[in-house]
């Protein structure tokens, strides 16, 4: 999470340190593709593509989520939302434990719209980031 000093601004996107682990593992899987059969060069080049989309993505959207006094601002694949704070009707947590794993998402609620962001989507833990949402909404009245 970026926050600025005055603590009324926050933006989330994914960690550098994944979205490097995504590229060199694109790499790393193409090398070895180099040395498989060529079904296994299918495989390992569609594996390869899906993570340099994956890193791609994460760099040309950043941030994934910003909060300011007046909204939030939420970037996906295809398209771009501003949210004023009156048109958000919920921001919640979303908690759900599976073979011993729980999975938190943030979710907003606008309308018809419904954005749902996970741990590495945001770079944080949702928890903290509805919080600090929270917080920035209460301080803008």
């Amino acid at each position: 999470m970026d926050t600025a000093p005055d603590s009324r601004t926050a933006a989330w996107a994914p960690r550098p340190g994944e979205t490097a682990l995504a590229l060199f593992g694109g790499l790393a899987i193409l090398l070895l593709a180099a040395l498989a059969d060529p079904a296994g060069r299918l495989l390992l080049g569609v594996a390869a593509l899906g993570l340099f989309v994956l890193a791609a993505a994460d760099l040309l959207l950043r941030p994934r989520l910003a909060a300011d006094p007046t909204g939030v601002q939420v970037r996906t694949l295809i398209s771009r939302h501003r949210l004023p704070w009156s048109a958000i009707q919920r921001v919640e947590i979303d908690e759900h434990t599976r073979y011993g794993l729980t999975s938190r998402t943030l979710e907003l609620e606008s309308g018809e719209l419904l954005v749902i962001l996970g741990k590495r989507t945001l770079g944080a833990d949702p928890r903290d980031v509805a919080d600090t949402l929270a917080r920035i909404r209460y301080a803008a009245g």
